[in-house]
């Protein structure tokens, strides 16, 4: 198999099994190219706040993905997906192995599974943004709860986007169902999953002192320098975990303990919910995140053989 996703919790060191299996790939006469699946990392000037790799760590390995996006750009799993398959496409085509790598369950499953996006509407969207403003998440997380209890289960009752998105696809559809992923995806092309676990108290563990660490690298700088160029008006990059509480310490309206205490906590939110979500990948290779590196040579000459 040729396209390899590599996925789990964020802090579980995706990034560096990626790097590890690419050289892997090196000694077996192989080249492996990485493909960004971590929404976040797609916007340029977000590095510090979402771990993205500089040019040097990244080994030589070539990296797709990051970087396209300006902070006021709002990020699209519909467009991401059609952006990642070409350059999926690209790499399998010049005989390479293509490493798909993120903690954004929903990007990976756009990429690997047949899953179709259905349209949109500018004047349904609009008016379901405007009760948004006006109402706030949970009552329209409650409406889409008594129309699909399913669909609402999966989406997080804070995400107003995500909210928005279900009720208009229901709305366009006439459909419930059609605003979930399937039950049992099909594949686009033929893939393996790489699922990094971690024992969970070590992960919060290592969650919280990432947290205080990017505040300490200089979050807050960067934050100031995307201040000009457009973030606080950016749909999907303001909100980003850590980049919201920068915003707030730089204006004034939380403490730097404040900051990174809910940064903390929103990140062990966002966690947990990629466990759930990559739990769904009953298919996938579970890879102990404490000690990747025995694996990645093992994955490599199994695939290889392949």
């Amino acid at each position: 198999m040729t396209l390899i996703a590599i996925v789990g919790a964020t802090g579980t060191g995706k990034s560096d099994f990626a790097l590890d299996l690419a050289e892997s790939f090196d000694r077996t006469g192989r080249r492996a190219e990485v493909v960004n699946a971590d929404a976040m990392q797609l916007y340029r000037g977000m590095d510090v706040g979402t771990a993205k790799l500089s040019v040097e760590e990244r080994r030589g390995v070539p990296h797709h993905l990051l970087d396209v996006l300006d902070v006021t750009d709002e990020a699209s799993v519909a467009a991401y997906q059609g952006d990642a398959r070409r350059v999926i496409d690209d790499i399998l085509d010049r005989g390479r192995v293509a490493l798909l790598v993120g903690g954004s369950g929903l990007y990976v499953s756009s990429v690997i599974h047949d899953f179709r996006f259905p349209g949109t509407d500018a004047a349904v969207r609009a008016r379901l943004e405007a009760e948004l403003a006006e109402l706030g998440p949970g009552l329209l997380h409650a409406r889409l709860r008594a129309i699909d209890a399913e669909t609402a289960a999966a989406v997080d009752a804070a995400n107003g986007r995500r909210i928005v998105r279900a009720l208009e696809v229901i709305e366009l559809t006439g459909e419930p169902k059609a605003a979930r992923l399937p039950d049992e995806p099909v594949p686009w092309r033929p893939h393996r999953i790489v699922h990094l676990r971690s024992d969970r108290a070590q992960l919060v563990e290592r969650l919280d002192a990432r947290a205080a660490r990017m505040f300490d690298d200089g979050l807050i700088d960067e934050v100031r320098r995307l201040i000009p160029i457009g973030i606080e008006a950016g749909v999907t990059a303001r909100r980003a975990i850590g980049y919201a509480q920068a915003l707030a310490e730089i204006r004034g309206d939380a403490t730097r303990v404040e900051a990174v205490a809910e940064t903390q906590q929103l990140t062990r939110t966002y966690a947990r919910r990629q466990v759930g979500w990559f739990r769904r990948y009953r298919d996938a290779v579970e890879v102990d995140a404490s000690d990747p590196g025995s694996r990645a040579g093992e994955l490599a000459r199994q695939t290889a053989i392949d």
